[in-house]
């Protein structure tokens, strides 16, 4: 099987390197990417990296306080550090999409969109998962118009103005306390009548700037050239009113890309995770699977240390499972 290799910055002795056959192939480029990727090049396993984004959704985070050695560091710089520490080693990362994984024979063909098809002993998804919309009509009228998916890329653009952030998780407190910094007024919504976040986030959420709508739901949102208003609902009477806004951050969580799981084969949970064992093992022999995208992160506490540690036991289980064959 020929590596091919187009609209990419691979050279041709990184190709002449990793060889026509790689040991393994990891698709996914955030923490348990990253650290499968690391641990596998120590184990001496000839890797390369298919991601859409180096860092994950690491690279969308905020201040993080609570990743071991790293007393506080910004998302986006503990993205860099990940990625410097694989690079250190010279695994290769190739900023492709991977559009299908097919077992052939004993080994994996994973095929790409734009560099063409790589074939390996074993692969490693580490996918993470994808934001979820709102599904509200003016939605994607206004995206990059108001309403934004990434509390720190787009906090600054909000300085003295009035802006809601949906959601009562972690990353909705996270948004809302960012914003303090520039924003005027603060509406958390959150349809609940209890926040999911951390008691830690929720004592820093007694902000001044900050108001809690509970019970809410976001129905519409409107404007002209920009979003301008939210339609939004009590969730007990049904009763709505408009809220004069010029932003809204979604932070209402993220979901598996269960589709592209099922087109592999892989077998999944109801709500699209890959089943795991303690060795992240999936379904499909030689096939392992790590991080947010798996049935063993804990729902409700996904963190970038599980997540790195799911990465480092699949590059050891890819390893192991390769011993096996060379001496069959």
């Amino acid at each position: 099987m020929k590596l091919f290799v187009r609209r990419i910055t691979l050279s041709e002795d990184v190709v002449e390197k990793l060889g026509r056959f790689l040991d393994t192939v990891v698709v996914g480029g955030g923490p348990a990417g990253l650290a499968a990727a690391m641990y596998a090049t120590r184990f001496g396993l000839s890797t390369l990296v298919i991601t859409q984004e180096v860092g994950g959704q690491l690279t969308k985070a905020g201040l993080i306080e609570d990743y071991m050695g790293f007393q506080s560091i910004q998302g986006p710089e503990l993205a860099k550090v990940f990625e410097d520490h694989v690079r250190k080693y010279g695994v290769p990362i190739l900023l492709d999409v991977v559009e299908d994984i097919r077992r052939e024979d004993t080994s994996f063909v994973v095929r790409t969109r734009d560099s063409g098809d790589f074939r390996s002993a074993t692969v490693i998804i580490a996918v993470g998962e994808r934001r979820r919309r709102l599904g509200v009509p003016g939605e994607e009228m206004f995206n990059a118009k108001g309403v934004s998916y990434c509390a720190p890329c787009d906090a600054p653009l909000f300085r003295g103005k009035v802006v809601a952030v949906v959601g009562g998780g972690d990353a909705a407190a996270q948004a809302a306390l960012l914003l303090t910094e520039y924003a005027s007024k603060i509406y958390l919504i959150h349809r609940r009548d209890k926040l999911r976040a951390q008691p830690h986030y929720q004592k820093l959420l007694r902000h001044r700037k900050i108001e809690i709508l509970w019970n809410t739901i976001v129905k519409e949102l409107r404007g002209d050239n920009a979003l301008r208003e939210a339609v939004i609902e009590d969730a007990k009477t049904g009763e709505k009113r408009v809220l004069q806004i010029d932003g809204i951050l979604v932070e209402i969580g993220a979901e598996p890309p269960a589709e592209f799981f099922k087109k592999i084969g892989l077998e999944t949970t109801e709500d699209g995770y890959v089943k795991v064992n303690e060795a992240m093992e999936t379904n499909i022999p030689g096939l392992y699977a790590a991080g947010d995208c798996t049935s063993a992160m804990p729902r409700g506490f996904k963190q970038i240390q599980i997540a790195a540690a799911h990465g480092a036991i699949a590059a050891y289980s890819a390893y192991n499972y390769i011993l096996k064959l060379r001496s069959a």
